[in-house]
């Protein structure tokens, strides 16, 4: 009976989490070393802030510096779009008439393409839908 009340827990998100946040600490870290080492300086050099003021600063920078690591943490998890994935939806020119294969520039590469509704000409514009081996297969951009 005691069973309906426990929840499953996912191990997975909470390392994902866990190490998000270590990064975040670490991250923080070498922006402390250079606060601490700013107002070491300026104790060196005898210039005199009130310690309210030290402190009241060095609370708004860590919660700036904060703020923008905690925007950076879904970037750690999002994959990198390469490969077949990443070629769908670019946009390419043809180079050699698609008859339906024929020859497209994408990214200043040269690729031979195959045109999935009907005959393209040289110097159309092309959208990437689908990939097979190297052989990208294309349809004109403005439909």
């Amino acid at each position: 009976m005691l069973h309906f009340f426990v929840k499953k827990v996912n191990i997975k998100l909470i390392k994902r989490t866990v190490a998000g946040w270590l990064k975040i600490i670490i991250f923080l870290l070498d922006d402390a070393a250079a606060v601490l080492l700013i107002i070491l300086l300026l104790r060196f050099m005898k210039i005199q802030i009130p310690l309210p003021i030290v402190i009241l600063i060095a609370i708004l920078v860590g919660a700036f510096v904060f703020i923008v690591h905690k925007a950076v943490i879904p970037d750690f998890h999002r994959r990198p779009v390469t490969g077949q994935e990443g070629m769908i939806g670019l946009e390419g020119r043809v180079t050699k008439t698609l008859t339906p294969i024929g020859t497209v520039t994408v990214g200043g590469e040269y690729w031979r393409a195959k045109s999935v509704n009907g005959n393209i000409g040289v110097g159309e514009s092309v959208e990437i839908v689908g990939v097979n081996g190297l052989t990208l297969k294309v349809r004109h951009k403005d439909q």
